[in-house]
């Protein structure tokens, strides 16, 4: 079976891997080189660099539809498109035999669209998953090939849970272009309500503490990739954003509003500090990163900021 394979960042590696061991890769297809790093020097993106290690053929158009002809005429029987970062169009997508299967981390049709395991943390959900579907014309409404769910631990963040989510997609995956080497491909409707998970800005980091905890906590969970959840303390030297690593939450004292939003309840060395947020809860926050220096743990953070139990974070509000 001849396939194309379109990605372009690192957690699209193993999946590349993959598809070369099931099938026979006719074309890579990967967004340009980018400048990268402190002295934003061009260079090969993952995907390119893992493509030419096995000496697959490689195009880095700006649009894969600048290069239509070329690609049909590579006459693949399949087309196999994770994190690629560019929307297919109709040319693309009928220039293979069989059409072309997406890699999504959510259980279409809920979360569609670029972050959906970043949003379903930020949701609180408890449940997510991997589904394999194919493309059409609209944003991840495509036919199922198949689907399956994992459960969200109440701790886990981001990073955890697309750990197990990038193996469950391999597993589904190898599963598939095994199928489709014997002639089976299904298309299962996609069911339920859409929900959809847009492009991540860095301004929904920002945590507003009449939030409650619980609130606060699913976005230091959903956002530890990028772009982090945060605070801005404003005081005598300036605005400093301070962003949060970590958090846990703290059980409900049933007391409601114990004190100002804001103010520091607890100081543990070990645990970091406990901020009143919204509805009487209260919040954790165990490990920050301030602006310019390196991740250290909460309680040493307010050390150096010389704000003790009882005191208020000069959080700039508004």
């Amino acid at each position: 079976m001849r396939t194309l394979f379109y990605g372009t960042p690192g957690l699209a590696v193993p999946y590349l891997k993959l598809v070369a061991e099931e099938s026979n890769v006719a074309a890579v297809i990967t967004q340009p080189d980018r400048p990268m790093g402190r002295g934003l020097d061009t260079k090969p993106g993952p995907i390119k660099e893992a493509a030419l290690k096995l000496n697959l053929p490689v195009f880095q158009p700006e649009r894969p539809s600048e290069i239509s002809r070329e690609i049909q005429a590579l006459n693949a029987d399949l087309g196999i498109v994770i994190a690629y970062g560019r929307i297919l169009k109709t040319d693309i997508l009928k220039s293979t035999r069989l059409g072309h299967l997406n890699v999504h981390f959510s259980l279409l049709p809920k979360y569609r669209g670029s972050a959906p395991v970043p949003w379903a943390l930020v949701h609180g959900e408890k449940k997510t998953g991997v589904s394999l579907f194919w493309l059409d014309e609209g944003m991840d409404t495509g036919p199922l090939f198949s689907q399956k769910e994992v459960e969200i631990l109440p701790q886990e963040n981001a990073a955890q849970v697309m750990e197990k989510l990038e193996i469950l997609g391999l597993h589904l995956l190898k599963d598939a272009l095994q199928k489709i080497a014997h002639g089976h491909y299904p298309q299962i409707p996609q069911e339920g309500t859409p929900s959809y998970a847009p492009l991540l800005k860095k301004s929904d980091g920002l945590i507003n503490f009449e939030n409650s905890a619980t609130q606060i906590h699913n976005l230091v969970r959903g956002l530890i990739l990028w772009p982090r959840a945060y605070f801005i303390l404003k005081d005598s030297s300036g605005e400093k954003r301070i962003s949060i690593l970590q958090s846990a939450l703290e059980p409900s004292s049933g007391a409601p509003f114990p004190a100002p939003i804001g103010t520091l309840l607890r100081v543990e060395q070990e645990r970091g500090f406990l901020i009143q947020c919204g509805y009487g809860s209260s919040v954790w926050i165990s490990r920050v990163q301030p602006e310019g220096k390196s991740p250290m743990g909460a309680a040493e953070f307010l050390n150096g900021r010389r704000l003790t139990m009882g005191q208020s974070l000069p959080l700039k509000r508004g």
